[in-house]
């Protein structure tokens, strides 16, 4: 039986996030996939893990990945891939997207620990909300199936009713998120933590206070997806001073 588009509002609003909704079909995910691909080719996956950040504005197949409607602002946008092994370095990928335009998000994974994870921890990515700012609704489009053994994103259902909660510097070697940080862990409900897995093709859709993570990829196939986030139109940024420590996301305010 169809969801009403009314449903799903109640059900995001309700929940603080929407699973396996149907996006790409076969078409336009193959189309994808190729050109993903080539861009691991072209790249290295050790570059096409984590530095793929705001390549919409590079590459037009990647703006032609129309997901949400008109009435909503693109924050920023990065694939972000868990290999089944450590990737190996490229010799073009310090030479790559020198020209994108980065916003710091907390999603945004940390190139400095890159090289330490292969003998200290497979990646993942530490319980966390996205952003500190206003309303921002992340989605998560899925290249490749996303399941529970190659890190499959998991949630907190209704966390986001608890606003920001506070967060530290990760103990648990491997995380990727950009400044390390992850909410304490007697703050996560983790027995009420619910799998969001997604067939290639499908998005999951979360508010920015939505409690998060997801593990290791354990199996032998890759996990790649296409993070977007938007904010409503009515956001605009607001200069940010000096003294402010510029690791933090991006600050944007709301009439």
């Amino acid at each position: 039986m169809s969801v009403s588009t009314c449903q799903m509002k109640e059900r995001y609003n309700q929940q603080g996030f929407l699973s396996a909704v149907p996006v790409l079909d076969d078409t336009e995910l193959r189309e994808a996939r190729q050109a993903f691909n080539h861009l691991e080719r072209e790249f290295g996956e050790e570059y096409t893990q984590y530095s793929l950040h705001n390549v919409h504005l590079q590459y037009p197949w990647v703006m032609g990945l129309s997901i949400l409607g008109s009435d909503v602002i693109l924050l920023d946008s990065r694939f972000i891939c868990k290999y089944p092994t450590t990737p190996t370095p490229h010799p073009t990928a310090t030479q790559a997207g020198n020209d994108a335009i980065t916003l710091t998000s907390e999603e945004e994974v940390r190139s400095s620990d890159k090289d330490q994870q292969s003998e200290t921890g497979l990646p993942f990515v530490a319980w966390h909300q996205d952003m500190s700012w206003g309303p921002v609704l992340s989605v998560w489009l899925a290249l490749d199936d996303s399941l529970a053994e190659n890190g499959a994103l998991k949630v907190i259902p209704g966390s986001h009713c608890s606003g920001m909660l506070p967060h530290q510097l990760a103990s648990r070697p491997g995380n990727m998120l950009s400044v390390n940080q992850e909410i304490p862990e007697e703050l996560v409900q983790t027995d009420s933590a619910l799998l969001c897995p997604l067939l290639a093709g499908q998005m999951s859709i979360h508010d920015g206070f939505l409690v998060h993570a997801s593990d290791p990829n354990t199996s032998q196939k890759r996990r790649c997806g296409f993070v977007l986030r938007y904010v409503p139109t009515c956001a605009y940024p607001i200069q940010v001073r000096s003294t402010v420590d510029m690791s933090l996301p991006v600050s944007t305010l709301y009439r």
